[in-house]
């Protein structure tokens, strides 16, 4: 079942060959981790991110060096890159130079708009998108000083920024409008909406651990996707940035945007367990993360309600205390020994999937 969701209207713009905006699904981002000037590190980590779904990567720019990387990370990237630069508006034309598929900066904070003007003429020689990326951490003193650190301030924020760039005939803008707190965050992609019709990259920012930025970022993103706004997100967490694509894809697909990979349904456990639920769960969505087809996997602790429970799930397993069923579709076809439920289940996923599954 879907959110009865009717998406903002926005002008698509294209990161690469990856269309964001307009009736596009809504993209996954993530950002590396690595020192950019490590050609090897960084690429191995968007490669991962590539296998867990990732569809555009943002690198940090903020060396000479790490400019002149760019064409060897390019060259083995499996998906787009984005160059994110502050301050330095050189070095946003070396990353144009060198073959990025977008910019993140802030135009407000890369000096003249002489320099403006050179950045969004090499921009629209390649023809690449900017993102105009607004921190609330990191206002303008002008806003800070009118409104305080407010979604008010935000959204001026953007709309200056924004300006600057129409100035100069360029709107392959993309937006974002973020603060560490969901509320601040969701008001301002809110009041930004109802003013601009560019397309938004949507996202709570330093969110905290996989455990409770997973939370924030969940409420908050999960508020404006059901209203309609947001054409491409990250979840920001301070945990290695696969997480933040499975983190990502979950969010979506709970809010029936997407559809990609394992939903897993388990039993929170109780006294009518038979089987370790937490650890055998937990050891098939481990080995179930690379998988691309829509599929919903059910570990049910005994087989008083397993089946039943679970019957909307395409195969699943429940415990008992001399036995064990697997099930498909809520239909029993196989009765199994309690101790020995993970393989057939693996495998009959394998069959319904034909995906390699480790």
């Amino acid at each position: 079942m879907e959110f009865p969701t009717k998406r903002r209207l926005t002008r698509p713009v294209f990161i690469g060959p990856v269309k964001v905006g307009g009736d596009a699904p809504i993209s996954v981002q993530s950002m590396t981790t690595t020192d950019t000037r490590d050609v090897n590190k960084t690429t191995a980590q968007i490669q991962s991110l590539a296998r867990a779904g990732c569809e555009i990567v943002r690198v940090t720019v903020n060396s000479r060096e790490a400019a002149q990387a760019l064409p060897a990370i390019k060259a083995s990237s499996p998906i787009p890159i984005i160059a994110d630069i502050h301050f330095d508006h050189t070095l946003a034309l070396m990353s144009v130079k060198n073959g990025v598929d977008g910019l993140r900066i802030n135009p407000g904070n890369i000096g003249s708009q002489q320099k403006i003007h050179e950045v969004v003429q090499a921009a629209k020689s390649k023809n690449i998108p900017i993102r105009i990326g607004v921190n609330a951490g990191s206002l303008e003193r002008e806003f800070l000083r009118k409104h305080g650190r407010t979604p008010e301030a935000m959204v001026e924020s953007a709309l200056r920024h924004i300006a600057l760039l129409e100035k100069e005939g360029f709107y392959q803008i993309k937006v974002s409008l973020k603060a560490s707190d969901v509320s601040r965050t969701v008001l301002a992609y809110r009041l930004l909406a109802q003013k601009v019709s560019y397309p938004f990259h949507i996202g709570v920012t330093e969110a905290g651990t996989l455990f409770s930025g997973t939370i924030r970022s969940a409420i908050g993103l999960g508020i404006l996707l059901s209203e309609g706004i947001g054409d491409t997100l990250r979840v920001s967490l301070s945990a290695d940035p696969v997480e933040e694509v499975k983190v990502a894809y979950t969010i979506l697909r709970d809010l029936g945007l997407r559809h990609r990979g394992v939903e897993m349904i388990a039993c929170p456990t109780c006294g009518r367990a038979e089987i370790d639920v937490i650890s055998l769960a937990t050891r098939v969505e481990r080995r179930l993360l690379s998988l691309k087809t829509p599929l919903k996997v059910a570990v049910m602790g005994c087989v008083v309600n397993g089946p039943g429970e679970a019957q909307e799930a395409d195969v699943g397993v429940a415990g008992g205390k001399h036995t064990g069923l697997l099930f498909r579709k809520g239909k029993i076809i196989q009765r199994l020994p309690p101790d020995d439920l993970e393989e057939p289940l693996i495998e009959e996923i394998r069959s319904l999937t034909g995906e390699t599954i480790p």
